[in-house]
């Protein structure tokens, strides 16, 4: 095995639903969600760690990549999962090699910060990431630049969401092509040459 230490690179991304913020839902691409969340793994994967918080919707999609990439993949992922909901991970998890495990604390919101703040607290990145979402994800997005200000960070407005909000807002600080170029493979192919 190759001794260089990999890079990390961070993910932030969730599939808005109907029951939560209607603003979330609006702009919601599903399909690009998904897409950019592929093409992100697989563009990744091979060189750096893709560090994520677990999200039912999110870890399933990547792990299905892990799958049909084939790598040995066991440094290249750090999956990142509050003991709150232990219950409900779900069952893909078992094919993510590491898990770092968060207290769960008094409430959801306790279990949550813990977990969002070992996760980006306690991890050097090469990049950072955000894909659709809801508050999750504009929470991390400031936590993160709170934590990493000279860290480079990527909202994919073109997923819609909070990623879309969080360009919207901070749209000075961002290229036109994170709102409108939807060949995600080649544009993270760009995105990682330039970190």
């Amino acid at each position: 095995m190759d001794n260089r230490k990999l890079k990390n690179i961070f993910l932030s991304a969730s599939i808005p639903v109907e029951e939560r913020h209607k603003k979330y839902i609006d702009s919601c691409d599903v399909t690009a969600i998904r897409d950019a969340i592929i093409a992100l793994t697989t563009v990744v994967i091979k060189d750096y760690r893709l560090v994520w918080g677990g999200h039912p919707a999110i870890t399933p999609i990547i792990s299905r990549v892990l799958n049909i990439l084939g790598y040995n993949v066991s440094e290249h992922v750090m999956l990142y999962q509050s003991k709150w909901f232990v219950d409900q991970f779900p069952k893909e998890n078992d094919n993510i090699p590491k898990i770092v495990l968060t207290e769960r604390k008094n409430s959801l919101e306790e279990s949550l910060f813990e977990m969002r703040n070992k996760m980006i607290g306690n991890n050097e990145f090469a990049a950072a990431f955000f894909i659709g979402g809801m508050e999750g994800v504009e929470i991390e997005y400031d936590m993160f630049r709170q934590i990493h200000p000279e860290i480079l960070t990527f909202p994919i407005a073109s997923t819609g969401a909070a990623a879309k909000i969080l360009f919207n807002k901070h749209k000075n600080d961002y290229n036109v092509e994170l709102e409108n170029n939807l060949a995600y493979m080649s544009l993270f192919r760009e995105i990682i040459k330039r970190i």
